[in-house]
């Protein structure tokens, strides 16, 4: 059974860094994460920074300069540096893991939340 998890959300004052942590895990094939998400209340689910073939990693326009997404060398652990957090930054975040044979899948999330 796979497992991913997702760490490291809090309550945070604008300008601060918080650093969220994944994990993905079991399964009978090989898993990666793949890239982190999130998801604001009344929003869909939008992509934060995706891991790309060549371990290339794209962020959205408006983290860019700001977060910086990192992977372990086995691609089962990633982590997102988040750095001069801003109020919509606030968002449920979630990574994304892909087995081997091309099946996703999502984590319960983190709470982020940025206000003074």
């Amino acid at each position: 059974q796979v497992q991913v998890a997702e760490s490291g959300g809090g309550l945070v004052r604008p300008g601060e860094s918080l650093r969220l942590s994944c994990t993905a895990s079991g399964g009978t094939f090989a898993i990666s994460v793949v890239g982190w998400y999130r998801q604001a209340p009344g929003k869909q689910r939008e992509p934060v920074a995706d891991f790309t073939v060549g371990d290339s990693i794209n962020y959205a326009d408006s983290v860019k300069g700001r977060f910086t997404a990192s992977r372990d060398n086995a691609e089962n652990t990633a982590y997102l540096q988040m750095n001069a957090l801003k109020p919509e930054d606030t968002a449920t975040y979630y990574c994304k893991a892909r087995n081997y044979i091309g099946f996703g899948f999502w984590g319960q999330g983190t709470q982020v939340s940025v206000s003074s």
